[in-house]
């Protein structure tokens, strides 16, 4: 069986890394990939929003499943493309996967089915969103419509950013059509938390928690970023919990999309934020999360290829999922200056010595093949995950592998999983 992943992230990398232990499959290709993906599957010199030509590439190659990783192919409708070409993929349509490329679509379906999230209110025109700055009960957050790189989402402490806020994405354009609207709601307090859910349409599966830390700098200081780190069971999720989400979120969406005749296949992240009131949705996201896949496939003993088949083929519910108990964390190595401006091209060493320690991955996202050395190509470089008995475990294991690899420049926090490890 042949398998495509598209993406080029440490999430691909992960994906990539997990298909290659299923017996069923004999080559996997990776578009475009990255120096991780190089040494274990056909990396292919297609971008991953350029479909047309990833169609091509599947059909010419007898692609047998293709695995969409990010966003953007999501958006753009990749799935549908594929599907007229009877092409086997796994993701949502374009009409779904507006549940995370259109916050706007996924508040107003999350308020006619009383799913429990953020108060907030929505914007088309700046000078409205400008006066609205003027009344509001701060801090306030401030998101984009679309799709921006994970940094389309910021907290404004007091009218002064918010203002600046609505200027840099409305009438600057930051983030181009993706910042034409924009949502203005209320700052949940509480700790955050990652599901994910395999959906087939009427039926899902829970995947095991996760926690991602977002922010640039220890002590959750400085810009939202992509992901700065994760670890898996996340320490503030409980059956209670579970049940909760289970009966006031996905249940509702999903009877939400069916009202409106979207049908919902392929992987259904909500992130959510745990006040005292249970969990509430902060956002939801139509793929694997980044860096939570990196946390999370590490712990899956199940072969993942009959997980995203059965979910196509709308049976998932005949599937079972066995997890390794251990604990997961993943440290993410960025480029100076990450979520801002970086440079690239700088040589990585000690990628070996980290590999060598037991229970440890190391999954590549910003990084390509350069003269035969491995060198940085993006914002996030690497993600390190380690298993452990205990998180405190993990945690010190991850940090073990970090302190092995070196580049020019690299940033990474040294507080992941610290609270949890400390509990």
């Amino acid at each position: 069986m042949k398998v495509l992943v598209i993406g080029s992230g440490g999430r691909e990398h992960a994906l990539v890394w997990k298909l290659k232990q299923s017996s069923a499959i004999n080559r996997i290709f990776c578009a475009p990939g990255n120096g991780g993906t190089q040494a274990i599957a056909d990396n292919v010199a297609i971008p991953a929003t350029s479909l047309p030509q990833l169609r091509d590439f599947a059909k010419q190659n007898k692609v047998d499943l293709t695995v969409v990783g990010p966003d953007d192919p999501l958006a753009m409708g990749i799935v549908d493309l594929f599907t007229a070409e009877k092409l086997r993929i796994f993701g949502p349509t374009k009409s779904a996967a507006r549940l995370e490329s259109s916050k706007i679509f996924a508040k107003e379906l999350m308020r006619a089915q009383n799913v429990p999230t953020a108060q907030a209110q929505t914007f088309s025109d700046s000078n409205e969103a400008l006066d609205h700055c003027e009344q509001l009960k701060f801090p306030v957050v401030i998101k984009a419509d679309g799709l921006a790189l994970g940094k389309g989402v910021i907290i404004a402490e007091n009218a002064t950013g918010a203002r600046s806020t609505v200027e840099m994405m409305m009438n600057e354009a930051r983030f181009g059509e993706a910042g034409r609207r924009i949502v203005i709601e209320e700052f949940l307090r509480g700790t955050e938390c990652s599901l994910h859910a395999l959906v087939d349409g009427k039926n899902y599966q829970l995947l095991e928690s996760a926690r991602d830390h977002k922010r640039a700098f220890d002590n959750d200081e400085g810009p939202n970023t992509g992901g700065m780190g994760a670890f898996s069971p996340a320490n503030n999720w409980n059956a209670q919990l579970q049940s909760k989400f289970e009966a006031e979120v996905m249940k509702p969406v999903l009877r939400g999309l069916a009202k409106e005749k979207i049908e919902y296949r392929g992987l259904l992240y909500p992130g959510l934020m745990i006040t005292g009131d249970g969990p509430r949705v902060l956002e939801f996201n139509c793929r694997f999360g980044d860096p939570e896949t990196q946390a999370l496939l590490p712990r899956m003993k199940s072969d993942l290829l009959p997980l995203l088949e059965a979910t196509i083929d709308g049976k998932i519910d005949s599937q079972k999922m066995e997890w390794d108990k251990r604990a997961s964390v993943t440290v993410v190595l960025v480029s100076a200056g990450y979520p801002g401006k970086y440079e690239i091209g700088k040589v990585i060493s000690g990628l070996d010595e980290a590999a060598k320690l037991d229970a440890v991955e190391v999954f590549h996202a910003g990084t390509k093949i350069a003269d035969e050395k491995i060198v940085t190509s993006g914002g996030r470089v690497l993600a390190v995950t380690a298993l452990g008995v205990t998180i405190a475990d993990a945690r010190e294991r991850a940090y073990q592998a970090v302190s092995s690899i070196r580049f020019e420049g690299c940033h990474y926090r040294r507080d992941i999983a610290l609270s949890a490890a400390s509990s």
